[in-house]
């Protein structure tokens, strides 16, 4: 796969990118949103961070993909400040943060005056009156104080003025800008609390949330996650990709539930197909020649992903808060990235592990 490169030099090396202390492979991660499906990344990264054979030098994600990530950063920066293991504060820290959103009953980001309107797990027919009432009434008449379980969350687990001055990973959280429809990607020296927010805000589920006199909703619309950041802002080759939104149905959807849930999915994936059609198409040229390869680098492209597994669920589920669903995702996150790690480790800083071109081209 290939980019431009960001100038540094980085790009023309064809050696292995290791983290200077501990030898581990550098890669970079692109974490997907989707809702309290965000469970099975969780179990993801919290096999990575256990194994201990990746670095990570920068971190995209969008909704639950950016929660993902700079709860990660925050439990790094804190083991570094505490002089304590990075990697096993992280996983603490991630595990803290999905256990409080297991004990948010209105489910995944749902405001709690609405409780009755979140489906329990199992019930599409609870998921198809709440996709109908949210389309007749929006978030400002269902939510009128603004209530966001998330950010209370959130704020007790992450200090944001602490992440701004010492960041351990280059971050960009993705959020959709409502007025010019274009993606606002948020860097780790200004994060702050709304901007995660705002990366999450779905549309018929909260207010646009106000950044710098603009307002954002989810991110997943325009990128999801960007990828294009992480090409221009750092040095490492290896992009890990970790997907939790299916790209592929074979069923035909029939009913009414069946075909909202697939719109909304090939929403979430369009950005990304886009970005990864782009890596494939320059990938091309420079293999015949056309570019200049001191300007564009080839990336190393990897994917972690149970599309099969994660299929049955159906996208109706993403607000789904019990213990017990995302206790299964994440056990089904660890073992598919303990099987990823076991296939395809080897490729990292030498050759992608996914081929682009013939999956999705």
């Amino acid at each position: 796969m290939a980019t431009r490169s960001n100038g540094n030099g980085a790009g023309r090396s064809n050696g292995r990118r290791r983290d200077s202390a501990s030898g581990a492979l550098a890669v970079n991660l692109a974490l997907q949103g989707g809702g309290s499906h965000g469970a099975f990344t969780w179990g993801v990264l919290d096999a990575l961070l256990e194994d201990g054979r990746l670095a990570f030098e920068g971190l995209s994600g969008a909704s639950a993909g950016a929660m993902n990530a700079v709860v990660l950063a925050e439990g790094w920066r804190l083991a570094l400040e505490r002089g304590t293991d990075p990697r096993t504060s992280a996983r603490e820290l991630l595990a803290r943060f999905w256990n409080a959103v297991a004990e948010r009953p209105a489910g995944f980001g749902l405001a709690s005056p609405v409780p009755w309107f979140a489906p329990p797990y199992g019930a599409q027919h609870a998921a198809l009156v709440f996709d109908l009432v949210t389309r007749v009434f929006s978030p400002y008449q269902l939510n009128p104080f603004n209530v966001n379980p998330l950010r209370e969350v959130l704020r007790p687990l992450v200090d944001f003025e602490a992440l701004r001055a010492g960041s351990p990973f280059q971050l960009f959280v993705t959020a959709t800008n409502v007025r010019t429809g274009r993606p606002r990607v948020f860097r780790e020296h200004e994060l702050r609390l709304d901007m995660l927010l705002a990366s999450a805000a779905l549309p018929f589920a909260f207010h646009a949330v106000e950044v710098d006199e603009e307002y954002y909703w989810d991110g997943g619309y325009v990128g999801n996650p960007s990828l294009y950041p992480l090409f221009y802002a750092t040095k490492t080759r290896d992009l890990l990709l970790v997907q939790i939104n299916p790209l592929v149905r074979e069923d035909l959807p029939d009913t009414a539930q069946e075909i909202i849930e697939r719109v909304n999915e090939i929403s979430f994936n369009t950005a990304l197909l886009h970005e990864l059609r782009a890596i494939a198409f320059v990938e091309r040229l420079l293999g015949e020649q056309k570019l200049d390869p001191r300007k564009y680098r080839r990336i190393n492209m990897h994917m972690i992903e149970a599309e099969e597994q994660l299929q049955k669920y159906g996208a109706s589920s993403k607000t789904y808060t019990s213990r017990v669903f995302l206790k299964e995702l994440f056990e089904l996150g660890r073992a598919t990235a303990s099987d990823w790690l076991d296939r395809n480790l080897a490729y990292v800083g030498h050759a992608s592990s996914t081929r682009i071109a013939e999956r999705f081209l």
